[in-house]
């Protein structure tokens, strides 16, 4: 399998940990010294991959509100044999995130090491 497509393999659980509240992929996704990361907090939030967790695992999932999917991949580049990045959109409630994923590959598979992300507020 290329790259590429285990880099994509990857989002897709990335995003159903997000959509489905999955502990389990997210433990697979996610180095455990990843970053989380956004701006758009004052103070700039910053989390700790066992602090985001408790935020995956307290949340009442999208897919249990039956919550339209609106999972994008929008660019993958792979800068290497072990490095990777990509842009990717998601949904939860009424916000929209903008993604931006550092990839490593560690220990034969790719893991997220670093999630920066906008938030833009659904007008839908």
């Amino acid at each position: 399998m290329s790259a590429f497509s285990e880099i994509h393999e990857v989002l897709g659980q990335y995003f159903d940990t997000l959509y489905f509240c999955d502990l389990e992929k997210f433990d697979a996704v996610f180095h455990p010294q990843a970053i989380y990361a956004t701006a758009d907090e004052a103070p700039l939030l910053h989390r700790s991959m066992p602090e985001y967790r408790k935020v995956i695992a307290s949340r009442r999932s999208p897919a249990s509100r039956n919550e339209q999917r609106r999972d994008i991949v929008e660019a993958i580049e792979v800068a290497g044999e072990n490095t990777a990045f990509a842009r990717v959109r998601c949904s939860i409630g009424e916000r929209d995130f903008l993604d931006m994923l550092s990839l490593v590959r560690t220990e034969g598979r790719w893991l997220i090491i670093a999630k920066i992300f906008q938030i833009i507020e659904n007008k839908e």
